[in-house]
């Protein structure tokens, strides 16, 4: 055998290595995953944003569930300070979705047996 079907075969050996990591770790799948996220985090976001805040802010007084607020003023330096709990609420709001939306993708995944969990 010569160095260049030795070269050859090292090249053949590192992409078949390759390729059984990215089937056994689902690298693949793990990146499409990724894009979806990305993807749904947006819509999700929207969602909260442009969709559950003002219809809640139906019946607060401020109008917008993310414009809450509390002030409060330092005893030492006088300087308020701000605490926008209601777009702390707000995230909380996100993050339920988007687990929501992971735990019923993950369900699908399950029942259709592609999870290796």
């Amino acid at each position: 055998m010569d160095k260049m079907e030795k070269a050859s075969e090292k090249k053949r050996g590192f992409v078949k290595e390759f390729m059984d990591f990215l089937q056994t770790f689902g690298v693949v799948g793990l990146a499409i995953g990724f894009v979806i996220g990305v993807a749904s985090s947006a819509v999700v976001n929207s969602l909260v944003k442009d969709l559950i805040n003002p219809i809640v802010g139906l019946v607060l007084p401020t109008g917008n569930l993310s414009s809450l607020n509390a002030t409060i003023t330092s005893p030492v330096s006088g300087k308020p300070s701000v605490f926008l709990y209601g777009d702390f609420i707000s995230q909380i709001i996100y993050f339920v979705i988007i687990a929501l939306v992971v735990f019923i993708m993950y369900k699908q995944l399950k029942r259709m047996g592609l999870t290796k969990i």
